[in-house]
């Protein structure tokens, strides 16, 4: 019986080691979804669009089953839905719709984990020196895998504040969720947190972009309906389900530096999609944020 119990507790923590993986694959297309999709949509509308899907997805897996709703802990389940979905999501593609370049958009997000660590003291948790070490690295390969892609020429200064309000929606969505509840059902608390981010985003999509019930300031071209169904699933409910995950069972500074693979990962595949110029420096910057994330996540 206990070779028997051993032998399933090996694929088991073999997949558990590969769930980190999945998420940065599946978080870096992020980017890669918003070209295909903001030329066809405003970013808040495709937004809702997005959320509406993923509700459409749950609610009935949570009435067949029977979720568990998280009585008591609603309002911390949905205020950290509305940083993580909301904030965060709304800042990056505004700011894209509006002209950051992906590249630069991500180094801002990627400062998420250093605001992190000092923070952690707050959740009750301590980052080490070497983790320090990782932690900068990490930032350091960040900042090579975008420095060709960077130029702060014709930027806005709303563009900058948009993706920087992102960062503090990310970075706060993180660690109020580590804090007051970590553990939830993810069906009825990924439900929750979407409900309250329509709520949030409708009347500005409404006041800034025109929305109305036709949706007439959308163009349901294929390549769009594609980046939208991408979203839902892949997105919204795939990598947040995984990154819910990661919370509930490691440190916040620990989740958060894998973040710093992202850039890396999204340059690789705007490199292989679109053509992107992805350089020796970017291939170098790579390397380095790898170094640095397994000093933050190794036991």
């Amino acid at each position: 019986m206990m070779q028997s119990a051993a032998g399933i507790a090996r694929p088991r923590q073999l997949l558990m080691s590969l769930v980190p993986l999945l998420f940065v694959l599946i978080w870096s297309t992020g980017f890669i979804v918003a070209k295909f999709g903001l030329p066809y949509a405003p970013p808040l509308t495709f937004l809702l669009l997005r959320f509406t899907g993923v509700l459409v997805f749950l609610l009935p897996l949570v009435v067949l089953f029977r979720a568990p709703w998280p009585h008591g802990r609603i309002r911390h389940v949905a205020v950290a839905g509305v940083l993580l979905q909301a904030g965060y999501l709304a800042g990056v593609w505004c700011a894209i719709k509006i002209g950051m370049p992906a590249g630069l958009s991500a180094l801002i997000v990627g400062l998420q984990p250093i605001l992190t660590a000092f923070a952690a003291p707050l959740l009750g948790e301590s980052v080490k020196g070497r983790q320090w070490v990782g932690l900068a690295l990490g930032l350091c390969g960040v900042g090579l895998v975008v420095a060709n892609k960077i130029s702060l020429i014709g930027l806005s200064t709303a563009s900058i504040a948009l993706c920087v309000f992102a960062l503090l929606c990310i970075t706060a969505g993180t660690l109020y969720q580590k804090r007051y509840c970590a553990h939830f059902d993810l069906r009825t608390g990924t439900a929750i947190q979407f409900m309250a981010s329509i709520v949030v985003v409708l009347p500005f999509a409404v006041a800034l972009e025109g929305l109305d019930w036709h949706f007439s300031n959308v163009h349901w071209t294929p390549q769009f309906i594609g980046a939208l169904l991408w979203s839902v699933l892949a997105l919204s409910i795939g990598a947040i389900f995984l990154l819910f995950a990661l919370i509930r069972r490691s440190a916040a500074t620990s989740v958060t530096s894998l973040l710093y693979l992202t850039p890396p990962t999204t340059a690789v595949m705007a490199w292989l999609m679109f053509g992107e110029a992805f350089s020796l420096i970017g291939a170098l910057g790579m390397l380095v944020g790898v170094i640095g994330v397994a000093f933050v996540v190794r036991k």
